[in-house]
């Protein structure tokens, strides 16, 4: 980053008072925000009373939006500095910031009091953490429009957990004339009260597969008669890590996850069908597109050798998340103006993917780990658990950074 760019993206020292100070008079709104959509959780499409209360929040604060993709909200808070505008009415520059908002297929086992009403569907992966962040972000980024020489528009995306969602606000023009995109995910490998946002690829490759076996069915009783899909399936599982431990370089970062197995129609039947699905997750472009042509060749040797025969299918999800150098180190000098230097965290990335990674494919930017763990509170469970839950002080943190970074961009 050049001398220059430090200069042209820091906000006033009145500026970052203003988020100090709104930060301490809204933190228990919201905490309350995320025990809200805490407590009630929509599934990926299905984000209709998330979007709703989203926009009545957006009401009560002034800030215009409107909906697009079902369920996604494209919002809008427009500068009011003398400059923030060309005659053309077009913004001397726009940033985006993104907060996702659908949730899993899991059933809730923390025991909070505000657990998930909606049984089966749980905020396993903190996206409500994320919408109620945006919600703090976006009232102070209000009350700091005179400032603003541009324009902010904040993009609630639905159905990242399948991977949909950022493809689908795209299409609807979520970052058309946007400059720069901020984006930040609540993380329970990073110690609560830190906060990292290092160059570079942070997050995998992200891609889908199926198995579908035919086997022979036959009375449990004479299972020499049948060819029995579900031990083949299960001989699958154990030979696809072979893949991982022997076929590839230790120095290759891959992950190859079985997540569903299916077979069966009744006790007494040697079953003669499965499917099974699951995930690849691989740090490099060349592993990304080995992968799968290995996987095949397993999957088709193991099931010849118990007389079976399958078909392998495998989709692309979304690529790697990478920083942009620049964005990133604006972003550290956001975080140290808020939050101080001692917040800033070293982690190294992790095999998780995320479609975030969709924009940042077409627009520099930035995204950051929000840490949210905290032994002491028990928050110590990985995302997608059922046992998962966050040290909330944080929470009033990302919202911080997330108006600061917007501040510094629109300088």
């Amino acid at each position: 980053m050049s001398a220059d760019s430090a200069v042209r993206f820091t906000a006033s020292d009145e500026t970052t008072q203003t988020i100090k100070r709104t930060a301490g008079e809204i933190e228990p709104q919201v905490i309350e925000m995320r025990r809200y959509f805490h407590m009630h959780p929509e599934l990926s499409g299905q984000e209709f009373r998330t979007a709703i209360h989203i926009e009545t929040i957006l009401d009560k604060l002034g800030v215009e939006h409107r909906r697009v993709a079902g369920t996604g909200i494209i919002a809008t808070i427009r500068g009011e500095a003398p400059d923030a505008y060309d005659a053309q009415g077009k913004p001397r520059r726009r940033v985006a910031l993104r907060a996702d908002i659908d949730a899993l297929p899991v059933t809730e086992r923390t025991g909070v009091a505000y657990e998930s009403y909606n049984e089966g569907v749980m905020h396993a992966c903190g996206h409500d953490c994320h919408i109620s962040m945006m919600l703090g972000a976006i009232d102070m980024i209000t009350r700091l429009k005179t400032h603003l020489r541009g324009e902010v528009r904040i993009i609630f995306q639905p159905a990242e957990e399948i991977s949909d969602g950022a493809m689908m606000m795209i299409g609807a023009g979520a970052i058309e004339g946007v400059d720069a995109i901020y984006g930040a995910h609540i993380w329970s490998e990073v110690e609560a009260g830190a906060i990292s946002c290092e160059p570079g690829q942070r997050m995998a490759h992200t891609d889908w597969f199926r198995i579908d076996i035919k086997g022979v069915s036959s009375h449990g009783s004479m299972p020499h008669k049948g060819i029995d899909a579900v031990v083949v399936g299960a001989e699958l599982i154990t030979g696809l890590q072979v893949l991982v431990s022997r076929d590839t370089s230790p120095f290759e970062p891959v992950v190859v996850t079985v997540g569903e197995f299916h077979s069966g129609e009744a006790r007494n039947i040697v079953s003669g069908s499965a499917y099974l699905t699951g995930t690849i997750r691989t740090w490099s472009d060349k592993m990304r597109s080995e992968v799968p042509e290995r996987l095949k060749r397993i999957v088709v040797e193991v099931c010849s050798a118990f007389g079976a025969t399958a078909t392998f299918s495998c989709e692309n999800g979304n690529p790697g998340l990478s920083n942009d150098p620049e964005q990133a180190a604006i972003c550290r000098g956001s975080i140290e103006r808020v939050l101080g230097e001692d917040a800033l965290a070293t982690y190294r990335g992790t095999l998780s993917g995320e479609d975030f990674s969709e924009y940042l494919n077409r627009i520099p930017g930035v995204f950051v780990f929000v840490g949210a763990r905290n032994e002491k509170l028990g928050c110590v469970h990985p995302q997608h658990s059922c046992f998962y839950n966050v040290d909330e002080s944080v929470l009033i943190k990302g919202s911080m950074v997330a108006a600061q970074w917007a501040a510094d961009q629109l300088a």
